[in-house]
């Protein structure tokens, strides 16, 4: 009887050492194990800084800024925050605080505990974090989509019924990055597939061809003619080149002003799309505003033009 008391305390004992034992472990983090018995490591969290250069229906279009990526991210999910304060985007006057009233051209630091994935644009697996900030906003990417898409409606036999969509953003401050997203943006918005690349490019991949004009002085019996009509017959080239060209506004306290009298930054551009030698539409001496730090106003066009 002894024995058997002296042996039931002993496993009582045991037992309970057993599930102490186990309890430590659990509350110590004790590395899980595989299906073979080695430790498993916990997933690291690693993070990208990007610009955020359009925000439709939660979905956002960022741009890498140390990069050339573009990723699309949806604000349902991770924890979100702007400027370090807790930021939901349901609450009313959410967006009051950014420039624009809009999260497009707010720098965002992702943070994300699984891969990246490799798609187009790309995104991340175990997004975990999305933090924004302000402090050096620009939405020129925004402006500049919006540039393309009124250009698209102008004149739209020019783009009617093509199967491919080039776009040249090369003439511009956008990084490469941003003009990826820009231009992923705007063949969302018309339903192609964009071809990044400037008109010499798209000639020399023969992309667009080059027919000899005879009749316009060339040797018939030459093998170099002087002059050649261009066409891209399934396509179209849209393209947004800045300029040097001062922009001038009118304030009503103190009449016109350039943007070296004010706290203001301007951007001055000309816009195209072209399909051949004899079909092509622009708008030129265009010009945008913002105060420092804000959001783009909407850009004026000083000329339009057809060929």
């Amino acid at each position: 009887m002894k024995k058997w008391l002296w042996f039931t305390g002993f496993l009582a004992v045991y037992l309970m050492l057993c599930a102490l034992a186990a309890c430590t472990a659990g509350e110590g983090g004790a590395p899980a194990e595989g299906a073979d018995g080695t430790d498993v490591p916990e997933a690291e969290s690693s993070s990208v800084t990007c610009r955020v250069v359009t925000e439709l229906g939660g979905q956002l279009l960022l741009a890498e800024e140390d990069g050339s990526g573009i990723y699309t991210v949806v604000l349902d999910g991770p924890a979100l925050t702007l400027d370090g304060a807790p930021f939901d985007p349901a609450e009313p006057g959410a967006y009051q605080a950014l420039p624009g009233a809009s999260l497009a051209g707010a720098a965002v630091t992702v943070t994300f505990s699984g891969g990246v994935q490799e798609s187009w644009p790309m995104g991340f697996s175990g997004l975990d974090a999305l933090d924004f900030s302000t402090a050096e906003f620009d939405n020129l990417g925004a402006l500049y989509v919006t540039v393309l898409e009124d250009l698209w409606c102008v004149d739209s036999g020019l783009n009617e019924n093509i199967t491919e969509l080039g776009v040249d953003l090369s003439a511009t401050r956008l990084t490469e990055s941003e003009q990826a997203a820009v231009a992923w943006a705007f063949g969302q918005s018309v339903g192609l597939a964009p071809i990044q690349a400037t008109w010499e490019e798209l000639v020399e991949q023969g992309t667009i061809t080059a027919s000899p004009l005879l009749a316009s002085g060339s040797d018939p019996e030459s093998q170099e003619p002087e002059h050649f009509f261009y066409e891209w017959e399934d396509g179209c080239l849209f393209s947004i080149t800045e300029t040097d060209e001062p922009v001038i506004f009118n304030t009503p306290a103190m009449g016109p002003l350039s943007t070296e009298e004010a706290d203001w930054e301007a951007v001055s551009f000309n816009a195209q799309k072209w399909r051949t030698s004899l079909g092509a539409y622009g708008f030129s001496r265009c010009a945008a505003l913002r105060h420092a730090g804000g959001a783009w106003t909407n850009y004026t066009v000083g000329d339009e033009y057809i060929s």
